[in-house]
């Protein structure tokens, strides 16, 4: 699958986001390379100590470097640093299949969706998901977001997402950290934009590679910044 139609002369930029993700980097960049050949494919490298960045290179994308840890750090740094007309994110852990994301770009790219999420949760996730309490906690904050929100989004949190250029340059990430999905569902429901969602399959993470993600302690930072946006936005 590649770019097709009309949208096919438009820019689109790939990125990914990456914390000691050596494992699975390379296969991630030359999958998505596979079905965008003509996309800029962006490793932004969040203080790897592993050689994340050499593998992502090796596999052909272009590496750059966000200092300040944390995810919402990177993806403020990706949006305010690259220009295209669609950019589609994905994470360096190999979970996602990057033969659903033209379809998602297509979505932005003809105008139907300022955001298109890869929704994990009405297909797979639960019983490839080996973390008990990761898909709790995806319930929770979709059934926390859905209710103080208005909104029927089905997965909150996942990180497969495509964007328009006016989403990723007006979107303000406040957020640090892994809340940073959860903001992006906030702002949009808040602020009228349009957001489609298309089920994905969902894969665990291959043996060596492992979650960056607190269940606890991360998971209460989402919650309190749910509470937070609600006066905020």
């Amino acid at each position: 699958m590649g770019e097709r139609g009309p949208e096919a002369n438009k820019k689109t930029a790939v990125l990914i986001p990456c914390f000691n993700e050596a494992p699975t980097v390379a296969k991630v960049v030359a999958d998505f390379r596979a079905v965008f050949p003509d996309a800029d494919i962006y490793v932004y490298d969040n203080n790897s100590t592993d050689g994340t960045d050499e593998k992502a290179r090796q596999a052909g994308a272009i590496v750059r470097y966000e200092p300040l840890q944390g995810k919402g750090s990177v993806v403020r740094s990706m949006f305010r640093d690259i220009d295209a007309d669609c950019y589609v994110m994905t994470d360096g852990d190999d979970t996602y299949p990057a033969e659903y994301a033209p379809a998602m770009a297509e979505i932005v790219l003809s105008g139907q969706a300022d955001m298109v999420i890869g929704d994990r949760l009405s297909s797979s996730y639960f019983t490839e998901n080996k973390r008990a309490f990761h898909g709790f906690g995806n319930k929770l904050v979709r059934a926390l977001v859905n209710t103080l929100y208005h909104g029927q989004l089905h997965d909150v949190m996942s990180g497969l997402r495509a964007f328009s250029r006016s989403f990723v340059k007006d979107f303000p990430a406040i957020s640090e950290g892994f809340q940073v999905e959860t903001e992006m569902a906030i702002y949009s429901l808040k602020h009228g934009r349009t957001v489609k969602e298309v089920v994905i399959p969902y894969r665990d993470r291959p043996e060596g590679s492992v979650s960056k993600l607190s269940t606890v302690k991360d998971g209460a930072k989402v919650i309190a910044m749910i509470a937070k946006l609600a006066s905020k936005y």
